[in-house]
């Protein structure tokens, strides 16, 4: 083989290797990323209009009285996602990117920016710790462990670690309960950042009925203080 000839092979290895590597890379070091949002609308239950009754004097009137009334230590998003895959420089200057035609993966939600070098299931340290944070104890029907208190979602990938058996609920379809587990529409779990900051991760639904009977990608409930005033929360995407 001529010295022209071993250099072009020699290349074309490097080459090749490049290739391989950056693949290795883009899999590897795949992680959520932060979300924008658009076309922000927000609701909430109406006031309802007391019934009245009359009885006569000297008389005595058993009742039973029915009330629904909106929980203080929840709030909910709903809604769709979009995006793609992308090849960026520093700049954000695109070199290629993929359009998916059915969106997966995750949305997360937290009160804190994330770090996601590590992750794990939500533990009873951080929920009882985030119960403290929003006025909540255990015992209160609504706390974070009343609520998601089942273990039985799909094991996901987050930023390359496969979490399963991570305390989780499911959200309503069609203004109904699904049940808690697996075969859900929308499930939702809690999982812990690096710093031990607890998340709440949606697995995305891609078009599904929601519990309005509109469709949506996902459905999510995050914790709230109902003594304090209203947290914010940072929004994170892992697609695909």
């Amino acid at each position: 083989m001529t010295t022209d000839g071993r250099y072009r092979r020699l290349a074309g290895l490097l080459a090749l290797l490049l290739i391989f590597s950056l693949v290795i890379i883009k899999v590897s070091l795949a992680t959520p990323v932060g979300a924008a949002f658009t076309n922000i609308t927000t609701s909430e239950r109406a006031m309802s209009t007391p019934d009245s009754f009359t009885s006569n004097r000297g008389t005595i009137t058993t009742v039973v009285l029915n009330a629904t009334q909106q929980d203080q230590h929840w709030k909910a998003y709903v809604g769709n996602v979009s995006g793609a895959l992308t090849l960026d420089d520093a700049s954000n200057n695109t070199i290629y990117d993929w359009s998916f035609a059915t969106i997966t993966g995750e949305v997360y939600a937290s009160n804190t920016t994330l770090d996601f070098s590590s992750v794990a299931c939500a533990n009873i340290t951080t929920l009882n710790t985030y119960m403290v944070k929003l006025n909540m104890t255990a015992s209160e029907v609504d706390s974070i462990t009343s609520t998601f208190n089942s273990t039985n979602h799909d094991a996901t990938v987050v930023a390359g670690t496969t979490l399963s058996s991570c305390n989780m609920t499911s959200l309503y379809v069609n203004n109904a309960s699904q049940g808690q587990n697996n075969t859900a529409d929308f499930q939702e779990f809690l999982m812990q950042d690096a710093n031990q900051q607890l998340v709440y991760v949606a697995i995305i639904n891609d078009d599904t009925t929601g519990y309005n009977g509109y469709s949506y990608d996902f459905q999510l409930i995050v914790g709230e203080s109902h003594v304090q005033s209203p947290l914010t929360y940072y929004f994170y995407v892992e697609l695909g």
